[in-house]
């Protein structure tokens, strides 16, 4: 039944469901280009056909295909990854843009991502990466990012533009890196640890001082921080672990920005406050340096607001064409 219901597309198979007799079957499929697209399958008949597709207005067709690829690090360790070149574009030395997932105990998985579509609706290639420390890939996996905040965390991150580059994807003067939560710190990290190597950054609500960052947490936020925060980056009551944490911290080299940033923020975030933006911003603005700063009042850590979203992605795309096309 399973070889059946999965020749039904070439997506991932998702919800099922079936009658009584177990005949006839409703099937939804992951996919990175027709997403949710649902299929009614008759065992008795072999017939099958098309229920419906949620998202009618996409056109799988001018969708650009997400690529599992395997990246490996400078320590060897092979890092999960996933790379979606624009449709009809010679795939040579292309304006790229590292999506960097939050967490970063979560991971990116394969499938429909809008905002990956958007970008390589524009020309970028992108490349998400599933960096030491992600979710989903073991415990060793897991486990290989503790202590490794802004080290081997964000070298996984250089190694993988690296490698881009090497496989002719990707121009090495035209790369960008974009992420929200832990993300935008990956980007500040970016931008503050190794400012050669992209041409512009996108930080939506990261952190930039981690000391301050664990302080100002909620309260039900903290009692999970033992076995996360703590144990990969560091406990701030520690006197020790606190300078660590600083080191660790964008702000502490807030003088080493050269690379074009946008900032984004919601003023009700409670989870990264908007004084971890703030701070970041008006150390540029102190030296002279121009940063954008979209802060919306009516958001919290991360925009859900739909015109929100679009003022997000709409600042986002006219940055990066700007700075990375």
């Amino acid at each position: 039944m399973l070889r059946h219901l999965e020749a039904l597309s070439d997506g991932d198979l998702g919800a099922l469901s079936c009658d009584a007799s177990g005949q006839r079957w409703v099937a939804a499929f992951t996919h990175d280009r027709d997403p949710g697209a649902t299929y009614l399958y008759d065992h008795s008949t072999g017939r099958s056909r098309l229920l419906h597709r949620p998202y009618p207005d996409l056109d799988p067709a001018v969708l650009a295909p997400m690529t599992p690829v395997t990246i490996p690090a400078r320590d060897g360790l092979r890092l999960p990854a996933y790379l979606t070149l624009p449709v009809g574009a010679d795939p040579v030395g292309l304006p790229l843009v590292l999506l960097v997932h939050g967490g970063p105990w979560f991971r990116d998985s394969w499938g429909f991502n809008p905002a990956v579509q958007l970008l390589a609706n524009r020309g970028y290639a992108v490349l998400q990466v599933n960096f030491r420390g992600s979710t989903g890939y073991g415990k060793a996996f897991l486990k290989a990012g503790i202590g490794e905040l802004s080290g081997a965390m964000h070298d996984d991150l250089v190694d993988a533009v690296g490698w881009a580059v090497a496989e002719g994807y990707a121009d090495p003067n035209r790369l960008g890196i974009f992420g929200a939560s832990y993300g935008g710190y990956a980007a500040l990290v970016g931008v503050t640890f190794t400012p050669d190597v992209f041409a512009a950054a996108i930080d939506v609500c990261g952190p930039s001082n981690l000391v301050t960052y664990l302080e100002t947490l909620p309260e039900f936020a903290r009692p999970g921080l033992m076995n996360n925060w703590y144990l990969y980056a560091g406990d701030p009551s520690d006197p020790q672990q606190e300078a660590d944490l600083l080191a660790r911290s964008p702000i502490s080299r807030a003088d080493q920005i050269r690379t074009p940033l946008m900032v984004a923020q919601g003023a009700n975030d409670i989870r990264v406050v908007k004084a971890e933006s703030d701070r970041i911003v008006e150390a540029l603005r102190g030296r002279g340096v121009e940063v954008e700063y979209m802060v919306k009042d009516n958001e919290g850590h991360g925009f859900v607001n739909p015109d929100n979203n679009i003022d997000l992605f709409r600042a986002a795309d006219a940055f990066l064409a700007r700075h990375l096309a």
